[in-house]
């Protein structure tokens, strides 16, 4: 549908002026953010559709159970909806104007549904300060993951530094590209929200004094099923451009986290360093790996950039394929 109301090559192009403006700029004002716009609508419905975490609600957790659910699944629905059909409104709106135009406003419109530089930048910042002190580099960490950070020791910090980078170079970029390929702005717009309202809804049991253990669970597993194929997609690319002689190690390194996606990013910059990459008491991946040095966070940025130029080079072949059809 949305090549019914773009040209072919719209698409591409506007890739890569999104990837273009976040390399130069980075992210937009946060009044102008969509993700913020979303955040505030997750955190306005969960202190609705989420139960208390109190002993009251919890004795009584299977009366709770089904009407949580239910109202995260409809809360979810909604937002979704409303963010799918102002990106098709956007762009429909844009369908009869030139080619060239089209390919700029898309590409302004994409850009805050990915954050490449934002990822870089507080990847080095976590390093940067563990190089001051163990406390700066947990507090700075502590920007970047949910996990509690208080008591991690620098090796914990660097590792969980360079997962991240891993997980969310597939959640902030490969995934919105993703999806902005298969559906235009309308699929990068879901799955921008999807992935927000996991981030936020996402979890089991007690988060910030409310129970999420059903309400978030829709949440969870519509990010689950968005989130399965750029995540391979992302493993894949990681391991070609780093780990090449390891890559059949990666799917059965994949399958040693809990989350059925965030493995393959994670197991394939392990093997792509060479490096352990763990979370006490959950995972272990590449065990046979070194411990995490100063320098191996510097070498996951540089292999996280060029998956990074692989899109963008992607992205031209694809511009060039329809070119002589517009021009």
């Amino acid at each position: 549908m949305f090549e019914l109301i773009t040209p072919s090559i719209v698409a591409p192009l506007a890739l890569l002026v999104a990837l273009a403006l976040d390399g130069a700029w980075g992210e937009p004002p946060a009044r102008w953010h969509p993700v913020v716009g979303i955040g505030r609508y997750l955190s306005f419905m969960g202190q609705r559709i989420a139960p208390p975490a109190t002993p009251t609600v919890a004795a009584a957790a299977a009366a709770f159970a089904l009407r949580a659910f239910l109202l995260g699944a409809l809360a979810w629905c909604l937002g979704a909806s409303a963010m799918v059909a102002l990106a098709f409104a956007l762009v429909s709106a844009m369908a009869a104007w030139p080619w060239w135009l089209q390919a700029v406003v898309l590409g302004v419109l994409l850009k805050p549904l990915l954050a490449w530089r934002m990822l870089r930048d507080e990847v080095r910042a976590v390093e940067a300060a563990l190089g001051t002190s163990l406390q700066a580099g947990r507090e700075r960490l502590s920007w970047l993951v949910s996990r509690d950070t208080s008591a991690l020791s620098a090796q914990q910090v660097r590792e969980s530094a360079i997962e991240s980078l891993a997980e969310n170079l597939n959640d902030s970029v490969v995934a919105p590209l993703f999806w902005f390929a298969i559906a235009g702005l309308p699929g990068a717009a879901l799955y921008r929200f999807a992935n927000t309202a996991d981030a936020m809804w996402g979890y089991r049991g007690e988060r910030h004094g409310r129970d999420w253990t059903w309400a978030g669970k829709w949440a969870a597993r519509a990010d689950d099923v968005l989130s399965w194929l750029p995540a391979r997609l992302t493993g894949v690319l990681l391991g070609l451009l780093g780990a090449a002689p390891r890559l059949r190690a990666l799917p059965a390194q994949a399958r040693r986290t809990p989350s059925p996606n965030s493995g393959w990013p994670m197991a394939a910059m392990a093997l792509a360093l060479d490096v352990r990459l763990s979370k006490p008491g959950v995972y272990e991946l590449h065990g046979d790996g070194h411990l995490a040095q100063s320098g191996d966070t510097a070498q996951a940025l540089q292999l996280a950039g060029r998956v990074v130029r692989v899109l963008a080079l992607a992205a031209l072949v694809w511009a060039a394929f329809f070119w002589k059809a517009f021009v």
